[in-house]
């Protein structure tokens, strides 16, 4: 079965842009972003906000906090076929038009790749223009080498964008 990203979560103040590759069965079975309750998310993005409360928040409140902050979501695959949520199982990808949605943000200033299949498809997409791209260790529960410390870490990278 062919599945599809949800629309872009933008406006004209959108900073950073984070991407993930495609949503898993979870968020698309509740037609949210991350929702999976083990996808560290919505933790790590309250961090780099600075609003720790960000995952106890309703869906919309949360969006609406990140889009207060600056940051943008969205995902480097528009559809692709693809057995249950892992990424390694993506078949047949139609990529999302990256450049064509950053051209209309007049704010953007980096893009963070939320693991490592989104920054491979969105970088070459992206590279080689004015935006800072930054590749993030992924939030799924599939990628649990590292721990929820050292990835807060590396995605406190973002802070410095949104300024």
């Amino acid at each position: 079965m062919r599945k599809s990203a949800f629309p872009p979560v933008v406006s004209p103040g959108t900073r950073v842009l984070i991407l993930g590759s495609l949503p898993g069965e979870a968020s698309l079975k509740a037609q949210r972003y991350y929702a999976h309750p083990q996808n560290l998310f919505w933790r790590l993005a309250g961090a780099v906000i600075g609003r720790e409360d960000l995952p106890a928040l309703d869906y919309e409140a949360r969006l609406d906090a990140l889009l207060a902050a600056g940051i943008g979501l969205w995902d480097t695959v528009a559809s692709a076929l693809r057995a249950g949520s892992l990424d390694a199982a993506i078949r047949e990808a139609e990529h999302a038009p990256l450049a064509e949605l950053a051209a209309t943000l007049p704010a953007l200033r980096a893009v963070g790749f939320n693991g490592k299949t989104s920054a491979r498809i969105g970088r070459a997409q992206l590279s080689g223009g004015a935006l800072a791209l930054v590749d993030l260790p992924s939030s799924s529960p599939a990628h649990a080498a590292m721990s929820f410390a050292e990835k807060r870490e590396r995605w406190l990278a973002l802070k410095e964008f949104l300024a």
